[in-house]
């Protein structure tokens, strides 16, 4: 809806016998009264960051434009920093705006969207007296950047001058302490303390609860209410436990003052949100930076955008922050990248800042010509685009899973035995108690130690096509409770309640007790865990590309030599399973039959060439085969550059050719004249870290960075330090934002399906990044939650 809408509950009026029911009230284009104009609801998507996207405060009602100030007050004005701005031809100059201007001039605005300067504070409270030129600050726009302090200076102009009273009657609106309504209501220091203790309290059940991801209210919060909701149990709770906080909270608490209503949880939520983001943003600075992006559906049927940014921190560490949760109607390209556009205009980001971006596989971010990572390249083409890697080791899992007849038809029948013993609570605690006894019995007879987090009660897991790693976990633990699954399907095939379950149980004993089945789930299970720890390494954090370029050549590595040389070991370990668990093993030297091969070739061949040419060799060649396709990046132009910035063996690999050329790649970061300073500052910088000892132990590029600022050379070679960090600013995998999905069901499940968008994104930006709300003291967050609003008491100490 275009409108902004006051809510007011419906009163009745008139006498008690004939009551009249008032009905809302059209107070002008923008805004419709239903009830008290005390409690407004306003669209935040009206309230546009960009200032030459804005709408004037004097086309809004009068009941709500302070509420409008407020809401501009708590963004703050827009000041895009590190932004690629227009120049303009002023004869043979080429001038543009300057981002160091806002140090100068505090109500400085610019707009992207229109290449202009405004004025915040004259925007907020333009009283039509501005002085000729001036509207060009508030309407227009101010672009003419030939002189442009020159005409900064003669805006401010003298004390009397309009941006001067307007600059008064922001920061009188600001401090609320100066404000009418609080002269009025003013009260004693008595008071202001004990308003003190009931928000602070308030504020830390609040940050319990955010920090657990748990909700806050409850089904019924009546005072009648056996259990009100976690956060009126908890400040409750609170109360009787501590004495202070009990006098102010459950004694002598004002019915109009109490600080627990929702809208009070609300604000101070957002207020907890809006600081650790700014928090993130004051770590990341002017520096550049990178995205990944995915989409997931919520509980309640809404598609959800998350967004995570990839920098370098001052010490020289990767980090990875969740920034906003979008909801977007469609999955299209041009509609995530709009999101993505309102995102950065809301948090003040360019995107000529952004030099890497990292998604899944789909259609629509990866599209050639119209994905988003074709339309992220056209506007910034540094931002250069990787594929994430723990999607494609996923892939090459599933795509072995499906290609190959022999491990296709072995999966086909993995899940139906998974399902058979545990589709029901009978059988899965007949696995469980099972297991339980054999372990103890293995324990007491000195085959496996006990321990602390040893010999855990595990369960069959069913292998996942979009989970990383389910079907390593699957076939590890099929092996490890093999006996026990064997009793259960024997018992589900004795004592089944229908014939159809037994014969299927039947069936699938069968197939289990067969070499072949062995067979391929041993040889599953090593090629799987040969790559099972490069999917756990690429889901950390502060992974590079490099170093998971590294991983992937040792797999491929790893692979050709199983292939060449573990055939004989392997072999042995699948005959020794089988005569552990008395499965029969065939003789290799005999021919095998043609059912089994199901081939008619009309070659005879024995069992041992059958195994190991027809299956062994096959399937591992096959896994090689897209393990390579896959990962067909590490022979690209980019990637090829940048390994030799590899610091393992004394920078064995180094080439000042090649790193000269990556610094090409990048026009934005080198110009013309750094380009040619470089070549000597790598020849400096790899003989000077080659003679310190204290490199002599780096290993991957993210440890050289940090090294590099302890020990102050980020200082010595600037363009170097600068080289590396735009390559640790490619994103590897998107795991970052795979967490913020499984955080965001954790918090809105189906009980909790009704949350808002705004309600699940502060939620979500708390609990994620709990280590940074953990920095963010108390005051900062009540000083937020007091200029959010006009508040009935105020904080003194409140900046």
């Amino acid at each position: 809806m275009d409108k902004y809408l006051i809510k007011r509950p419906r009163v009745s009026i008139g006498s008690s016998s004939a009551n009249v029911e008032q009905e809302p009230q059209q107070l002008g284009n923008n805004v419709v009264v239903e009830n008290n104009p005390d409690e407004i609801e306003i669209d935040k998507e009206k309230i546009k960051a960009d200032p030459g996207l804005r709408d004037p405060i004097d086309s809004f009602d009068v009941n709500i434009r302070d509420r409008i100030r407020r809401e501009y007050v708590a963004k703050g004005p827009c000041q895009p920093k590190g932004h690629d701005f227009p120049k303009k031809t002023y004869g043979k100059d080429k001038r543009g705006f300057r981002d160091v201007w806002y140090k100068d001039y505090i109500w400085l605005e610019y707009s992207t969207t229109t290449d202009a300067a405004y004025c915040f504070w004259c925007f907020l409270f333009k009283r039509g007296y501005l002085a000729p030129g001036d509207e060009a600050f508030v309407s227009g726009g101010f672009s003419n950047w030939k002189k442009a302090n020159e005409r900064f200076r003669a805006h401010v102009g003298s004390t009397g001058s309009a941006h001067h009273k307007a600059r008064i009657e922001y920061e009188n609106f600001v401090n609320q302490k100066q404000s009418v309504p609080y002269i009025v209501s003013r009260v004693g220091s008595k008071q202001e303390k004990e308003y003190r203790i009931r928000l602070t309290a308030t504020l830390d059940v609040i940050r319990f609860l955010l920090n657990q991801g748990l909700a806050f209210r409850g089904h019924d919060e009546t005072s009648t209410s056996s259990n009100r909701g976690n956060f009126l149990e908890l400040l409750y709770w609170y109360s009787l436990r501590n004495d202070e906080v009990g006098q102010v909270v459950l004694k002598n608490a004002p019915g109009n003052n109490q600080m627990i209503a929702p809208s009070v949880q609300k604000d101070i939520v957002n207020a907890c949100a809006v600081e650790t983001t700014l928090e993130i943003m004051k770590e990341l600075g002017d520096g550049l930076f990178s995205i990944m992006v995915d989409e997931s559906r919520d509980c309640s049927v809404k598609e959800q955008m998350a967004i995570v940014i990839r920098y370098v921190n001052k010490n020289g560490e990767i980090i990875e922050r969740f920034l906003a949760l979008v909801h977007v109607k469609e999955t299209s390209s041009r509609c995530l990248k709009m999101a993505i556009d309102f995102v950065f205009s809301k948090m003040e980001l360019s995107l000529s800042r952004l030099r890497g971006q990292g998604y899944d596989g789909a259609s629509n971010m990866r599209g050639e010509f119209n994905g988003l990572k074709a339309l992220i390249l056209k506007e910034n083409p540094s931002a250069w685009y990787v594929h994430c890697f723990a999607h494609q080791l996923q892939l090459v899992c599933v795509a072995v899973c499906k290609a190959n007849r022999h491990v296709s038809d072995f999966f086909g029948y993995v899940s139906p035995i998974v399902t058979v013993c545990g589709s029901s609570c009978k059988r899965a605690d007949k696995l469980r108690q099972i297991e339980y006894e054999r372990m103890v019995e293995r324990i007491e007879k000195g085959e496996i130690t006990s321990g602390k987090g040893l010999n855990q009660e595990t369960s069959l897991l069913r292998p996942g096509d979009t989970r990383w790693g389910s079907h390593y976990l699957t076939l590890t633990r099929l092996a490890s409770m093999w006996p026990s699954i064997v009793i259960v399907l024997e018992t589900v095939f004795e004592d089944g309640v229908d014939q159809e379950t037994s014969g299927k149980s039947k069936g699938l004993l069968q197939k289990m007790e067969s070499f072949d089945f062995v067979f391929l789930m041993m040889l599953m299970k090593h090629l799987l865990g040969m790559i099972d720890p490069l999917s756990c390494a690429l889901q950390y954090r502060d992974k590079n590309i490099l170093n998971a370029i590294n991983l992937i050549v040792t797999v491929k590595e790893d692979l050709q030599a199983f292939r060449e040389s573990g055939w004989d070991d392997f072999l042995q370990e699948v005959e020794a399973f089988c005569r552990a668990n008395e499965i029969d093993v065939p003789n290799m030297d005999k021919i095998v039959p043609r059912r089994i091969r199901m081939k008619n070739d009309g070659q005879s061949i024995t069992n041992y060439h059958y195994y190991r040419v027809e299956i062994f060799y096959q399937v591992v060649d096959l896994i090689s085969q897209e393990m390579r396709n896959r990962f067909s990046e590490s022979s690209t132009d980019l990637l090829e550059c940048m390994a030799c910035l590899d610091p393992r063996n004394h920078f064995s690999n180094f080439n000042v050719d090649k790193l000269v050329h990556l610094a090409t790649l990048y026009p934005e970061d080198f110009s013309s004249i750094e380009l040619n300073l470089l070549t000597k500052q790598l020849q400096s910088f790899v003989s000077d870290v080659r003679r310190d000892a204290r490199f002599s132990d780096v290993e991957d590029l993210g440890t050289l960075s940090k090294k590099m600022v302890e020990t102050m050379k980020d200082k010595i070679f600037q363009l170097v330090y600068r080289l590396i960090k735009l390559v640790l600013l490619l994103p590897v995998a998107t795991a970052s934002v795979e967490r913020v999905f499984s955080a965001m069901k954790f918090m809105k499940s189906e009980l909790r399906n009704r949350m808002g968008d705004d309600w699940l994104n502060d939620s979500l930006t708390v609990y994620s990044e709990k280590d940074v709300f953990a920095t963010i003291p108390n005051e900062r967050i009540l000083s937020r939650f007091q200029k959010m609003d006009t508040r009935r008491s105020q904080l003194s100490r409140i900046a």
